[in-house]
This record gives structure tokens, C-alpha cells and sequence, in this order.
């Protein structure tokens, strides 16, 4: 029975956390901030969620790939986007013992290095001209930078607010 409650809850987690990223994602999309290469996506916070429950990794897959149904850039964004967010999920899970005063310092890292390296590929691979280093390179640190700004401005505190408020323990521990 108790591994039977362990699926359910695992299940349960990680359809949250993509029902909580596809909302925040498509709020992002309301004002420009989501796709392309200027990208502020509000639901890269929660992309520190592998450090507190392995429930996340697909969770947030999940929540990219449907996210990624209202992208502009279509099926290689629903492929590649998800890639991009499921390997960030597997890193920042296997780095999420790496702290500083308990605070999963790197935790955030991995989001910036795979969005930045993968779209910032994708969106040059798509450009109208095709595919340029320059182009590449631009939206790559584009992607990258506003990977940096949510994850570690907003990534960050959340983790610590988990933490202190006990809520990792309630709610997202497995």
C-alpha cells in the first residue's frame, strides 16, 4: 500500500507543478515575456522544484511541453524546449546537495546553461536567414540572461522561503 500512496503522491506533484508552470507561462505570454528570444518567464522559478522532490523532473517537463502548444516556433519547440527543460531538471536535481548555508546555489545553473545553449539553437536554426553563429550566439545570451534573471531572482527565493516556512517537508518532500 505504501508504494501505491508513493505513486499517487509522485503523480499528484508533478501534475501540479506542470499545471503551475503552464499558468505561469502563459501569464508571461500575455505580455511578450515568454517566447522568443527576450523570454521572462515567470514559471522558470519553479525550476528549482528538483531540489525538493524528484516529482518535479517530469513535472516540469510536462509543463514546458504544454506550455510550448502556444508557441510561435511549433513542433521544434514543443521537442526541443522540453528537452532543454527536462535536462535543466535532471541537473539541478543532481546538483541540489551543492549548498551555501543551505541554500541550493547552484540549483538555478543548470536552467540558464540548457534554455540558453538549446532555444538559443532552436531560435537560430528557425531564424528567416537560417542558421548564423552570431544569431546563434544572441539568442543564446538572450535566452540565457533572462534564465539567470528568473532563476536566481526569483528561483532562489523561493527555495528559501520552501525551507523556512517548512512547506518542503508538508508539501513537496517524497
Amino acid at each position: 500500500m505504501k508504494s501505491e500512496s508513493h505513486r499517487v503522491q509522485y503523480l499528484a506533484q508533478g501534475a501540479v507543478i506542470a499545471a503551475i508552470y503552464t499558468v505561469l507561462t502563459l501569464a508571461a505570454a500575455a505580455i511578450n515575456l515568454a517566447y522568443g528570444p527576450i523570454q521572462f518567464r515567470f514559471s522558470e522559478a519553479l525550476t528549482i522544484l528538483p531540489v525538493f522532490t524528484p516529482a518535479a523532473v517530469p513535472g516540469l517537463a510536462l509543463g514546458c511541453l504544454l506550455s510550448n502548444l502556444w508557441s510561435g516556433y511549433g513542433i521544434p519547440d514543443m521537442v526541443f524546449g522540453t528537452l532543454a527543460t527536462l535536462l535543466a531538471a535532471i541537473a539541478t536535481r543532481m546538483v541540489r546537495n551543492i549548498r551555501i548555508k543551505s541554500i541550493p546555489i547552484l540549483a538555478p545553473l543548470p536552467p540558464v546553461l540548457f534554455n540558453g545553449a538549446i532555444v538559443g539553437l532552436e531560435i537560430a536554426l528557425l531564424s528567416p536567414g537560417g542558421f548564423v553563429w552570431a544569431g546563434f550566439w544572441s539568442a543564446a545570451l538572450s535566452v540565457g540572461l533572462g534564465e539567470l534573471v528568473v532563476c536566481f531572482a526569483l528561483g532562489l527565493p523561493l527555495a528559501a522561503t520552501l525551507q523556512k516556512t517548512g512547506a518542503v517537508s508538508k508539501i513537496l518532500r517524497y
